[in-house]
């Protein structure tokens, strides 16, 4: 199937493999197929014209499902990665603000929005041991929010940042259109895949996830979890990967209220609530300093636009090409390992979050610790690092404080109102030490920026 045009509808022809090339692909894979044009009668039908098809006669066969391989990473751009850092040594976090600051740099704000999509981009590290038990790496995150809170635009931009990726519309989308389905060509069945399954080593997005059918939302559960897709359709039983992750976004039913849980504003599924990563909640509240701010930089007044922290004048934020180069190098050259100071980090936490009088059934599961876990790697990848130190648990922790609403160490995160640190160095030492008194852990305080 040819998709070098997305504005075009998807064209197809058949490709005809044989003897030690069947079964070299499966469904939604990429491919890259050498072969002979040749053509082919359809088959006969007593009172109809015979007709002739053009195949592909294919003498090889390549699967490209890694995602780097379709971005070319030459060895000028990692040494141009490797001198940011250099030079960054002193102020880590300065440097991170600069990248957080070019995903999606047409909306204003919204910087712990942005933080975490790009980690959701990045993702954690797969793990798997002898018995071929699989722990994904891939993170998952729902966006929940009022109309007009750029939902939408992270994931269209999303989605164009990674090469792999499929955009969607919960409107309308079946558990075939999203799994994989089954189709009859002439006397014999064939699978099609669908959206997750063509996503496979790269993003799903999903738009308007409310408006899936319950019956629908349920066939994700196991893509979302174990990574694939079990088919037992007309005959076909087979298991096919879906290795990817899963951005969705969604209204509330109804006017949010902030004293129900979220299960109750969302309408969704504990199982499904608790397979996401990340929740994030976008309140459109009335701030009529923070609406000032948006009018002038959406009209292009000098004094509302917003520039990456530090910025003296040049030009801090990094472009498009740049920033895609950037996330497909770290998901590959790094696979961060855990300090003794982060583990009893995210341990506290989770720990803390377990014991809390108002236990939330849809978030506080094992998959929480797991979810820590991802975050917290997915930071000491965007660091450009191959350690998770304090630094990456703590944001870890911030970020999925912002995804309660009920936060119980730092309180209520108003996620949509938040804009870049003026200084994010300072920022961070306040919220480290912040967040390590609450956790009643002052003594692993200071050195955890060094990179």
């Amino acid at each position: 199937m040819d998709r070098s045009r997305p504005t075009a509808i998807p064209r197809a022809i058949v490709v005809v493999l044989e003897r030690d090339l069947v079964d070299k692909a499966k469904s939604g894979d990429s491919v890259t197929v050498t072969g002979v044009v040749t053509c082919r009668w359809r088959p006969v039908v007593a009172g109809e014209r015979p007709d002739i098809a053009v195949v592909i006669r294919a003498n090889s066969i390549s699967v490209l499902s890694d995602q780097a391989s379709q971005i070319a990473i030459t060895e000028e751009l990692r040494e141009e990665f490797r001198a940011f850092w250099a030079v960054r040594a002193n102020t880590p976090m300065r440097a991170r603000d600069e990248i957080v600051a070019s995903m999606c740099p047409q909306v204003y704000g919204l910087f712990y929005i942005k933080l975490a999509v790009l980690l959701v981009l990045i993702s954690g590290v797969a793990r798997s041991d002898e018995s071929g038990l699989r722990v994904r790496g891939e993170a998952h995150m729902l966006l929940v929010g009022d109309p007009g809170t750029a939902k939408s635009q992270f994931l269209k931009y999303a989605a164009k940042l990674v090469p792999r990726s499929v955009l969607t519309t919960g409107i309308g989308s079946t558990s075939a259109g999203l799994t994989v389905t089954a189709v009859k060509d002439g006397p014999e069945w064939q699978l099609e895949a669908g959206a997750l399954v063509l996503a496979d080593r790269g993003l799903c997005c999903i738009d308007e996830f409310g408006s899936i059918r319950e019956a629908e939302k349920s066939t994700i559960l196991e893509a979302m979890e174990q990574q694939s897709i079990s088919v037992a359709k007309a005959g076909i039983v087979c298991k096919l990967n879906a290795r990817c992750s899963v951005l969705a976004a969604m209204n509330p039913k109804g006017k949010y209220d902030v004293h129900s849980s979220l299960a109750v504003n969302t309408a969704l599924s504990t199982p499904l609530l608790s397979r996401f990563d990340l929740v994030l909640v976008l309140l459109d509240t009335h701030d009529e300093q923070w609406d000032a701010h948006v009018s002038s930089f959406l009209l292009g007044s000098r004094d509302g636009e917003e520039a990456a922290p530090g910025s003296d004048g040049e030009q801090d934020v990094w472009g498009f090409d740049r920033l895609q180069a950037y996330l497909a190098f770290v998901k590959t050259a790094f696979q961060p390992e855990t300090t003794p100071a982060s583990e009893q980090v995210l341990t506290r936490y989770y720990q803390l979050q377990r014991q809390r009088d108002t236990l939330n059934a849809a978030r506080t599961t094992i998959r929480l610790l797991e979810s820590l876990i991802r975050l917290a790697q997915a930071h000491a990848r965007l660091m450009f690092r191959n350690k998770v130190l304090l630094a990456d648990a703590v944001i870890a922790v911030v970020l999925m404080e912002s995804t309660m609403l009920s936060a119980s160490i730092l309180g209520a995160i108003d996620t949509l109102h938040t804009t870049f640190p003026e200084d994010s160095d300072l920022f961070y030492a306040e919220l480290e030490s912040l967040v390590l008194r609450r956790l009643d852990m002052g003594h692993l305080g200071g050195g955890s920026q060094v990179v």
